[in-house]
């Protein structure tokens, strides 16, 4: 009873394989949208303010990782938010560009 009580603790296994697993699907799930927005350039079903608030969530996710050690208990919070929001940053700058400055270099050659 007592290793199953270890096991589930916040300071336990379970935790640590929740958190790593978490990761690795966010990871997953951001880094082929990134690699897809350069590789074509095309942002016209992107939300900006969904891409803005993911950063600024990423970076607050980095600081709370980076008080609990990014090499100790804040590992997988804080270099999974680094990786995220390197993406998140790369897709609001593309996203940017083409909204906005696209667009006046268009209106100058009408």
């Amino acid at each position: 009873m007592v290793l199953l009580n270890s096991f589930f603790s916040p300071d336990g296994t379970f935790f640590y394989i929740c958190g790593i697993i978490a990761s690795v699907g966010l990871i997953l799930g951001y880094v082929p949208q990134a690699i897809q927005t350069i590789k074509t350039r095309k942002t016209d079903d992107i939300a900006l303010p969904t891409f803005l608030m993911i950063g600024i969530g990423g970076i607050a996710f980095m600081l709370q990782g980076a008080m609990l050690g990014i090499f100790g208990e804040g590992f997988a919070i804080f270099w999974t938010n680094l990786v995220t929001t390197i993406c998140s940053v790369v897709i609001f700058g593309i996203k940017m560009y083409n909204d906005y400055f696209k667009k006046d270099k268009n209106k100058k050659k009408k």
